[in-house]
């Protein structure tokens, strides 16, 4: 029997606030679970499912990224996974009587939250141009609709491509193929709004754009620096990997502009003792003005250049290159200019320095918080010369962690869903499948929605995600997709991106990873890459939310027999038969998947990837070498009567997705539209807590984006900084507001001012 969606759409702009919280996890975050998972699934789905999650034998989490131990708990899954898990798992459903009962323009005005509520999508709906309701299509309609508008392109570059991170290794594979066979690169994803930086600047220096640790790694570190990161939302497991580190002996600095309740308590809810004490995980907070982490680095190296024996010599001479340019740059960082940039006081670095040089393997990782800047490129190949200075990249217990958000947004990357493809993937392509691929650079997000404003795409294929609510200015997104001939969706739920739509749109329902996968050849796996680089299965056991359900391989192989005829010499009929002839392809064409079916079937646990210089202390770069880097030291002016806003996360919340209205850990519940102020800003720019105020963003362009009606709440932010929950503010990133050289949205540091509501 399905569960019933909640009626109405709630209130979310009357929050109740509380003190918040010093301590994640623990009962409350088991209750709350437990909770959300049942008014989903009911009491015997929940138990069966959640005892599957990130198991051997059972299926990944279709949250984030956090690697998995050799050794797993039973209950090896967050709070905010359980609730991922919930949402996918969950009884409700999206039929076609629902459709017929909510034309384009009641879904429009919706909110996220409840438009994900409703359930899961059960059938292929078709919104014909000039109609204001989807209705059913068959699947054989729906790939002739995409057909008819794919080749009555001008070119195929006026098609794009886009892909979520939860899309896995298979089914991006064969997705890039398909797009390469039809004829174009362009393949944005959702690298491109958030890990894009990372990539850029790891590729440079260390030349590979992924971390360097595994694990393990996080077990043997002295220190471990965690910059610009909300673990206990975003990746709550890794909290436990913290918990760990500290129990051998590792201590922990914490660098952000928020105090963050997980970093100050965990609560382990799998022992008894953390469940009821809990430990303290930073050792030293630096609360750092937003977009002051490049110049926090450069002084730091600054200092340990200045330090008699703190720097490595020997391994700088043999694995380095650029040092002496590094150098002078990094001596010549000013004492008082850092202390403008960060916020921080002089005794708070030194202690940090203190911590910094008595430790002999040290790990950096970081998040959003320095991946959505202006200057973020600058800043983490800076985070990669601290390191280095040290030797502290290929060495156990040291090196660049980048901690990354959906389950398989770095195996996406791995399997060639890039929009500027290495040449020796494309000539690995090429050999393997007969054609002659695209060579020009395709369309990231920010240039595919340029492209669509500006009429030079045409048609909008997703392949999971919620496009219109990830991406920035959200006017100028949403006119874009508005401009397109077709919108298509992979979905399994319904989202925002459904009701901003081209001339005319598909929605088409996939399985989701808890579900079971039968194909030709019987039960199919399909495998994902973690954040560490692990590649592990992932085999769903539910049984499909609906009959017409096809799979994510499935839906790409009868677009591509359909799109490319008889003239393709690519097996589509066979890959969607059975996933393993898939995996022998990857493994001809992706370095490091050798023998990639025997290996899965014999690792249970997943194998890692061969990482460069994390395994040999080799880098794969243009020197030869790992890079340093000397970049002026950059960092956001921020006028008189504003203040820098950086977009952020709920407690209840993943990515666009929207579980609840409870941001628990910092004291809002019932509401979202909240902007989190230090109350003597509040006092100086006369704004009182619990007032209603417009955000107002402003750029060099001269034009002024708005986001209206939020409650101010008096938070012990970093002064002159803000936090107010996206995608509601992604209205106020332009489009053209991005990092150089990665082209990422710059979203974590956003001038505003605060005007009186005019709802007050």
């Amino acid at each position: 029997m399905a569960a019933k969606p909640p009626q109405g759409d709630p209130v979310q702009d009357a929050p109740q606030v509380a003190e918040p919280k010093h301590a994640a996890a623990g009962l409350p975050a088991v209750g709350h679970s437990l909770r959300i998972a049942q008014q989903q699934m009911g009491v015997r789905r929940t138990a069966l499912t959640l005892l599957r999650v990130n198991q051997k034998d059972g299926f990944d989490c279709p949250g984030c990224a956090w690697p998995e131990g050799d050794h797993r708990h039973t209950a090896e899954f967050c709070e905010n996974g359980a609730k991922a898990v919930a949402e996918e798992a969950t009884l409700r459903r999206v039929t076609p009587d629902f459709f017929a009962a909510h034309p384009v323009t009641d879904l429009a005005g919706r909110s996220g939250y409840w438009l994900g509520q409703q359930g899961r999508l059960t059938h292929p709906m078709y919104l014909a141009e000039g109609a204001d309701r989807y209705e059913p299509v068959s699947w054989e309609r729906a790939f002739d609709i995409i057909a008819e508008e794919l080749t009555a392109l001008g070119s195929p570059d006026e098609a794009l491509f886009y892909t979520s991170g939860r899309t896995s290794n298979e089914a991006a594979f064969l997705y890039q193929l398909f797009a390469r066979e039809f004829g174009t690169n362009n393949l944005p994803d959702c690298s491109n709004m958030c890990h894009e930086s990372s990539g850029s600047a790891l590729t440079e220096t260390i030349g590979i754009g992924k971390g360097s640790v595994l694990l393990e790694d996080l077990h043997k570190a002295d220190l471990i620096i965690v910059a610009g990161q909300n673990p206990g939302t975003n990746h709550p497991r890794m909290l436990s990997a913290l918990e760990k580190a500290k129990a051998g002996g590792a201590k922990i600095i914490t660098v952000n502009p928020l105090p963050e309740a997980g970093m100050e308590r965990f609560k382990n809810p799998q022992t008894p003792k953390g469940m009821l004490k809990g430990a303290a995980l930073t050792d030293l907070f630096l609360q750092i003005r937003i977009g002051g982490d490049q110049a926090l680095f450069r002084l730091l190296n600054k200092l340990i250049l200045d330090t008699d024996g703190a720097v490595d010599e020997a391994f700088i001479r043999e694995h380095t290159h650029g040092y002496e340019e590094f150098a002078a740059a990094a001596r010549a960082a000013d004492w008082d200019e850092t202390l403008t940039a960060t916020g921080l006081t002089r005794d708070r670095i030194d202690q940090a320095l203190r911590m910094i040089l008595t430790s002999e393997r040290t790990i950096v990782c970081w998040a959003m918080g320095l991946t959505q800047h202006k200057h973020a490129v600058p800043t983490i190949r800076e985070v990669v010369n601290f390191l280095l200075l040290r030797g502290n990249i290929g060495r156990p217990g040291a090196g660049v962690c980048p901690v990354r958000g959906h389950s398989n947004v770095q195996g996406d990357r791995t399997m060639g869903i890039f929009e500027r493809p290495a040449p020796a993937f494309l000539d690995a392509l090429e050999k393997e499948f007969g054609f002659a691929p695209p060579r020009e650079h395709g369309y990231d997000v920010v240039r595919a929605i340029g492209a669509m404003r500006d009429g030079k795409a045409k048609v909008f294929f997703a392949m999971g995600g919620n496009f219109v609510s990830a991406s920035p200015d959200t006017d100028v997104t949403e006119a874009a997709m508005r401009r397109a001939r077709l919108t298509v969706h992979v979905s399994t739920k319904l989202n925002r991106s459904h009701a901003v739509t081209g001339a005319r749109a598909l929605i088409l329902p996939t399985l989701g990873r808890t579900e079971r996968d039968l194909q030709g050849s019987g039960e199919q796996f399909v495998t994902v890459e973690d954040s560490m680089g692990m590649v592990h299965a992932s085999r769903g056991r539910l049984e499909p939310a609906s009959p017409e359900l096809l799979s994510e391989p499935a839906i790409v192989c009868r677009l591509a027999r359909r799109v490319l005829g008889p003239d393709s010499a690519t097996p589509w009929e066979e890959f969607e038969k059975d996933y393993a002839t898939i995996r022998d392809r990857i493994a001809r064409v992706v370095p490091g998947f050798q023998d990639f079916n025997a290996r899965i079937a014999s690792n249970p646990g997943g194998f890692a990837l061969p990482h460069a210089p994390r395994d040999e202390r080799r880098f794969p770069t243009t020197t030869g070498k790992a890079n340093f880097t000397a970049a002026p030291v950059e960092y956001p002016e921020l006028p008189e009567g504003r203040l820098l806003l950086q977009t952020l996360r709920s407690h209840d919340q993943y990515n666009t997705t929207i579980y609840g209205l409870d941001d628990r850990y910092r004291g809002i519940k019932n509401g979202r539209r909240v902007v989190l102020v230090h109350p003597d800003d509040a006092h100086t720019l006369g704004v009182a807590d619990g007032s209603y105020v417009d955000l107002v963003s402003e750029w060099k362009d001269g034009i002024e984006r708005r986001a209206p009606g939020f409650r101010v709440v008096h938070y012990p932010t970093a002064r002159g900084c803000a936090a107010a929950y996206y995608p509601e503010t992604n209205v106020l990133v332009p489009l053209d507001s991005t990092a150089d050289t990665s082209n990422t949205p710059a979203s974590k540091s956003v001038v505003v001012r605060l005007e009186q509501s005019r709802t007050d």
